[in-house]
């Protein structure tokens, strides 16, 4: 089995329920909209099954499937916050941690004009 296959077949717990959060965010933003389902797929230009999948959170449905459905609802503003660096507090302890201790010595100039 390729290794990018493992997490759509079987996610971890903490993705599964990710997704299946986000889906549900996405079915009632579409719900508040009035909108059918069919209604979503047509603004995203994909099929109904598609839109079916993402608001049920299944792991096999592609990231951009998502990301339209945020864009079609209004919503994609919302995802820049995702993974923002600044946000990253293990990321940047690591980064700090491997940061120099000490300011590197000047190097001297040639002065051979």
């Amino acid at each position: 089995m390729p290794v990018g296959r493992r997490t759509s077949s079987s996610p971890p717990a903490a993705v599964e329920d990710a997704l299946k959060r986000l889906g549900r965010n996405i079915r009632i933003a579409r719900l508040r909209r009035q909108l059918r389902i069919q209604d979503l797929a047509e603004r995203m230009s994909v099929s109904r099954f598609t839109v079916a999948d993402l608001e049920r959170g299944k792991p096999g449905t592609s990231a951009s499937a998502y990301f339209g459905a945020l864009w079609s609802l209004g919503l994609l503003d919302h995802a820049h916050e995702l993974a923002h660096p600044d946000r990253d507090e293990e990321g940047r302890v690591l980064e700090s941690a491997r940061a120099p201790r000490r300011a590197a010595r000047p190097r001297r100039l040639d002065n051979d004009f």
